[in-house]
């Protein structure tokens, strides 16, 4: 796009971004200071606006951009993200929601906390979530980058950094003026629109091929380059057994990752009740389903449309699939509508990224604060206040770090990066909730063991992996040194959790891990059940 057309996308984008930032400053100014309000917004929240606020939260860049541009490219095979990502939710709503918002007050180290000699797992908890934040964040930074590089025309690296540069930003914005109070409004107002968006794409979509998804299909294949083994499985994970493994490893890390995800668990703090967590995961998984759903549609779409290699040369790694879709379908590159529906769909996209960056930033400043911070200063010196302002710092420093490791990976998928993230967090998060919630004998050191037994090989095993180096498609592809045949750590690195999480815990010294353990575990125990004593 060029000339008028151009400017009136930028000008439509430039609106839905104002709009973002009007939403911080009227709840900014409703913020009273204190922790509660600004980790958990005063917990007012009912369960139908954390039900949105929560698909809001979990439905980012990987949902819109990256799952429908690994369809478009790979078919069958990119379905399976779907499958993998509202799957997790089952996990969530019948192991995790009420049981965390009984136990906990912000975050996850609460929890563990609750029954625990408090500093050593606290610190653990804290560097395992700030770690799992960051690898969400970059994959929201690549998403962002092309996303808006496509927007104003420039498709190059150094439009992408700046793209990069200025959602950090951003993110930090939102989070050090609104807390969770803004936070939550703009992923419930981003929810909306992206429920929207995707729901007239879809109609568009089914509407071209008169709603008969065989046809659908069936020129999907043959614009794609596969011919019917696009509608199969194994054009990505059918390669061998090390493919195989892949796929086994990205479906443990995506069903199990959710659950220990610091932004998703975050949220179930903002409602009063337990019954309300639960009732807001309800909400969630309506929502969530049906976007999926469609984004199957979008994805077919696309590569029936467009023709997957149309998409494959706009970005490597498809992230700018639905964009390209929109315009297609909204007239062309030469018409107006086409250009409406095409910064409609990238301001909605952009929305997106900036509400969940915005919610997974607030989560691991949290945990620096209230969990690193608050174990390693001296309490007769910490205020709530003062632990608010290092929240606040935190996010500072947590965007920038984001904002660097995304200028590195930009050139892959998306959705494949939120793989490693969840990777992360069912290997370090999941199995040290689980035991601490469910089994009587667990102690700090088992905690502690199974954090860093999960999360060290976690980032390890993707260090030594072919993402890194070893192939044109790395992030180094000019140097060779993986030793990991896998892309994603979570077929090793979950069960290295458990069984660290084990371990540490038959290895401790003394059956009881303090004094009162046994008590102290009867009382988490009857108030994550009853919500009794619960914050």
């Amino acid at each position: 796009m060029t000339g008028d057309q151009q400017s009136l996308a930028l000008l439509l984008f430039g609106v839905f971004v104002a709009a973002t930032l009007g939403i911080t400053t009227w709840a900014g100014r409703r913020r009273h200071g204190s922790p509660e309000e600004f980790y958990a917004g005063g917990r007012l929240f009912s369960p139908m606006e954390n039900g949105f606020a929560l698909a809001g939260d979990y439905l980012s860049a990987a949902s819109f951009l990256g799952i429908s541009g690994l369809i478009a490219l790979f078919g069958y095979d990119g379905v399976l993200y779907c499958v993998g990502f509202f799957v997790a939710w089952l996990v969530v709503l019948l192991l995790v929601a009420e049981l965390v918002r009984n136990c906990g007050r912000f975050t996850l180290a609460d929890v563990l906390a609750a029954r625990m000699r408090e500093r050593p797992v606290r610190i653990a908890a804290g560097v395992s979530s700030v770690t799992v934040c960051v690898l969400y964040l970059v994959a929201q930074m690549v998403g962002a980058g092309s996303l808006v590089a496509l927007l104003i025309g420039e498709t190059g690296g150094r439009a992408r950094a700046w793209t990069v540069i200025g959602v950090g930003t951003l993110m930090v914005v939102f989070v050090a003026l609104g807390g969770m109070r803004a936070t939550t409004w703009i992923q419930i107002v981003k929810a909306v629109l992206l429920m929207g968006g995707a729901i007239a794409l879809t109609t568009l979509v089914l509407v071209r091929f008169r709603g008969d998804l065989d046809a659908l299909l069936s020129t999907a294949a043959h614009n794609s380059g596969h011919g019917v083994d696009f509608l199969a499985p194994g054009l990505t994970y059918g390669g061998g057994w090390t493919a195989r493994l892949d796929f086994v490893s990205l479906g443990l890390a995506l069903v199990l990752g959710t659950a220990g995800l610091p932004h998703i668990l975050s949220r179930f703090y903002t409602v009063p009740t337990a019954r309300a967590a639960r009732r807001s995961v309800i909400w969630s998984i309506g929502l969530i389903g049906g976007f999926y759903l469609m984004t199957i549609v979008l994805g077919f779409g696309a590569a029936a449309v467009l023709g997957s290699d149309a998409v494959r040369a706009s970005n490597a790694a498809g992230n700018t699939a639905v964009p390209l879709l929109a315009l297609d379908l909204g007239g062309g590159a030469g018409s107006t509508g086409g250009t409406v529906l095409f910064a409609v769909v990238a301001a909605i996209a952009f929305a997106t990224i900036l509400a969940v960056v915005a919610g997974i930033t607030l989560a691991s400043s949290a945990s620096v604060a209230h969990d690193l911070y608050g174990s390693l200063s001296r309490r007769a010196g910490r205020t709530p206040r003062g632990e608010v302002v290092v929240a606040r710092i935190a996010a500072v420093g947590i965007g920038t770090a984001a904002i660097g490791l995304g200028l590195l990976a930009d050139d892959l998928n998306v959705a494949f990066l939120v793989g490693l993230a969840f990777a992360a967090a069912a290997s370090a998060n999941l199995p040290v909730l689980l035991y601490s919630l469910f089994w009587r004998r667990f102690t700090a050191r088992g905690a502690v063991w199974s954090v860093y037994g999960g999360l060290l090989p976690a980032v390890v095993l993707v260090v030594l992996s072919p993402v890194v180096s070893g192939g044109p498609d790395a992030i180094f592809s000019g140097v060779d040194f993986h030793l990991f045949p896998l892309q994603n750590p979570g077929l090793v690195s979950v069960p290295l959790g458990f069984l660290a999480g084990w371990l540490g815990t038959v290895t401790s010294p003394a059956p009881a891990d303090v004094p009162g353990h046994a008590a102290k575990h009867a009382e988490t125990e009857v108030r994550a059940l009853t919500g009794a004593g619960a914050a």
